[in-house]
């Protein structure tokens, strides 16, 4: 019984193995939790100022280039200086942006324009820190381990992605959003204490500065790997075309269930938990492609069946499948992202990563509230849906590459294996 229950189980060797994944692990946690707290309570504030979903949706586009450029300019950097320090910076930069949100909210008056500004720098600060995050660990976590590694951060990420919503959700109906901001700042503070505790990350003997010939240099490497391309591809389309977070709150009035708000922010997050928490299976998995494509497919016909359905409930377990699909998704690329890039290159193909899951949702809210104003709320939510499973599908039939990917016989991932890489 103890051997079947350990089969499915997450892997716990990453943890027991390295102390600064141990460290980044529960930083992670904190900063994720503070992040969904405030993630819940911008949208909904300017909901409120403004009553336009087209409103709402514009934090996408206002998110979009500062991502775009620092995220570039962020993996350059992961590569080329001390990533502890990077990662440190950054998250003492997005603990003053929460402390402006809480300013603002405290005012008799809060000003609309502070949330797009602080929207804009968190997604600066974001393209800036992730690539190092990314690439911090493939380095500090032995090859074989980086599946197990990549179950135990989505846990993390969807444990904070569970309590931040439904407690931000609480927390903005009865004591207000700037209590919600003011958790956001604690939290940030306690995560900056626990970056402090980082070992040093210096980059690889031989690295260049930041520069946009070495920027080239990574974009070049991600073209010649169709299973990377498929990866970026696959993801991007599920995001921008399925993504519905913006239509949450407008969603939440029309099934007469304003209640229900924290709850949909936390469902996908809630069944993303229930994957992971079964994940064991994972690390005897070689066909990462496959999860990839039926994952992003699943979270689509999903998302599809929370636009369509009328019953609240329905609709949070439809959410909460979709959650499931995207976290087997998600879990798929960072295993291939890890077993195959080279260290020299990670901070730079980090970079590329950053914009492939994440100009995804920014784009995808704007298309929410542009398409809801067209179909209705509803209308973009099962609509969108659908249109990620074409896509994932027509992806699939031309990337057959990514669909084939075996850890075991893919030349660059035997590479890294054959080198020792971490």
């Amino acid at each position: 019984m103890t051997s079947k229950l350990s089969a499915v189980l997450p892997d716990l060797s990453p943890w027991r193995a390295s102390r600064d994944f141990r460290l980044l692990w529960v930083q992670g946690l904190v900063a994720y939790f503070g992040s969904f707290t405030a993630m819940v309570a911008l949208p909904l504030q300017i909901k409120e100022l403004t009553g336009s979903p087209f409103a709402v949706g514009a934090m996408g586009a206002v998110e979009l280039v500062p991502l775009v450029v620092f995220g570039l300019y962020g993996g350059a950097l992961a590569d080329a200086v001390d990533r502890r320090r990077m990662i440190l910076a950054t998250e003492a930069g997005l603990a003053l942006l929460a402390a402006v949100l809480l300013l603002n909210a405290l005012l008799p008056e809060p000003m609309l324009w502070p949330l797009y500004a602080v929207a804009a720098g968190v997604s600066a600060m974001a393209g800036l820190q992730r690539p190092a995050l990314d690439a911090l660990i493939a380095r500090i976590v032995p090859h074989d381990q980086l599946p197990a590694a990549a179950a135990l951060n989505a846990l993390r990420w969807q444990l904070g992605a569970v309590a931040g919503p439904a407690l931000a959700g609480l927390v903005v109906a009865y004591a207000g959003h700037g209590t919600a901001y003011a958790t956001t700042v604690c939290c940030f503070a306690v995560s900056v204490l626990l970056c402090l505790r980082l070992s040093p990350a210096p980059p690889v003997s031989g690295a260049g500065g930041p520069s946009l010939r070495g920027i080239a240099e990574g974009a070049r490497y991600a073209w010649s790997r169709p299973v990377l391309l498929g990866t970026y591809a696959v993801d991007l389309a599920a995001m921008l075309l399925a993504y519905p977070p913006t239509l949450y709150p407008f969603l939440a009035d029309e099934l007469g269930a304003p209640w229900s708000l924290g709850l949909m922010y936390a469902a996908g997050s809630a069944g993303s938990v229930v994957l992971t928490l079964t994940s064991g299976w994972t690390s005897r998995v070689r066909r990462h492609g496959l999860m990839v494509v039926v994952g992003a497919a699943g979270w689509g016909l999903a998302v599809a069946g929370a636009g369509w359905f009328d019953d609240v409930w329905v609709v949070l377990l439809c959410l909460a499948v979709a959650g499931a699909g995207d976290m087997l998704s998600g879990l798929g690329r960072s295993t291939i992202w890890n077993q195959t890039i080279p260290d020299h290159l990670r901070g730079r193909l980090a970079g590329i990563e950053v914009l492939s899951y994440s100009v995804g949702p920014q784009l995808g809210q704007v298309r929410a509230g542009a398409m809801a104003g067209w179909t209705g709320t509803r209308g973009a939510v099962w609509g969108g849906g659908l249109a990620c499973v074409a896509a994932v599908g027509l992806l699939a039939a031309a990337l057959p590459r990514l669909v084939s990917y075996d850890a075991a016989t893919d030349p660059d991932a035997r590479r890294r294996r054959a080198a020792g890489a971490p």
